[in-house]
């Protein structure tokens, strides 16, 4: 999993540097990486690319796709550190999706957990060195799209292979940010063109390590590291991107994360 954070925050840090290239571009050149290696993954192992249940695995991608926009839009705006710490909010909207759509109850005590995390949301939207409130918009829109992901597939399951779902997902962001580039492509340096396409490498490998990760240990024990991310995104935003930040923008991304994992332990305790 700490390989997993590694990877995704490398590639957070790498959409901020290259944060002057247009919004639906840094969506093709993140999308058509992962869709090669998922493309010949699928094909080396004998795998129909197209899966079982095409309406939502297709519905999927819209919302994932539609996710990833919001943003990559939204870090133009704001700090990568906040960006990334507001888009982990999702677990909040998607337990809140769940209540209407699963019929799953949430206690009393994981409303405090939420209520938590909420204040910490507000110290960032005000203490965020960008001053963007637009951007913090687009951001936990993104999140509220990312809910919806987890709600959708929780109804795919384990009717469709892993990598197509992945699949699914890369082959419509990359034909979104293709067609969106084409009326508004910035031909990047052949460094920069190097730096696009690790988007995607990047990418894949988060999700692989994030995946052998809960197939090689207990999620209760596993899932809580997930939020290093947000640290190593921070570190990558101070010492390499030149951000800062302060006290109560730091105190606001520890209540995020802190409110998160103790709702993710009190979950795993319910079910054990």
């Amino acid at each position: 999993m700490l390989l997993s954070t590694f990877s995704f925050a490398l590639m957070n840090a790498l959409v901020k540097y290259l944060v002057d290239y247009p919004t639906l571009e840094l969506v093709f050149f993140r999308s058509i990486g992962s869709l090669a290696i998922t493309f010949s993954f699928l094909k080396v192992k004998g795998i129909p690319q197209w899966g079982n249940q095409k309406k939502l695995l297709i519905l999927r991608s819209l919302v994932g796709v539609t996710s990833m926009v919001l943003f990559f839009w939204g870090v133009h705006y704001i700090t990568i550190g906040s960006a990334v710490t507001l888009r982990y909010v999702s677990p909040i909207f998607a337990a809140l999706l769940a209540v209407f759509f699963l019929r799953e109850v949430i206690k009393p005590i994981q409303w405090l957990f939420f209520i938590m995390a909420f204040v910490g949301v507000f110290l960032i939207k005000s203490y965020d060195t960008s001053g963007s409130n637009f951007g913090v918009f687009l951001v936990l829109l993104a999140a509220f799209f990312s809910a919806i992901v987890y709600i959708l597939l929780s109804k795919i399951g384990k009717g469709d292979h892993p990598v197509v779902v992945v699949h699914y997902f890369m082959l419509l962001a990359t034909i979104v940010g293709g067609i969106g580039s084409f009326f508004n492509w910035v031909t990047p340096t052949i460094t920069d063109l190097f730096l696009l396409l690790s988007l995607g490498l990047f990418g894949f490998f988060g999700q692989l390590f994030m995946t052998k990760a809960f197939q090689n240990g207990e999620a209760h024990m596993v899932a809580p590291f997930k939020y290093v991310e947000v640290l190593f995104t921070l570190l990558f935003g101070v010492f390499v991107l030149s951000e800062s930040y302060d006290f109560l923008h730091l105190l606001g991304t520890f209540l995020v994360i802190f409110g998160l994992v103790l709702n993710v332990l009190y979950k795993s305790k319910i079910k054990s």
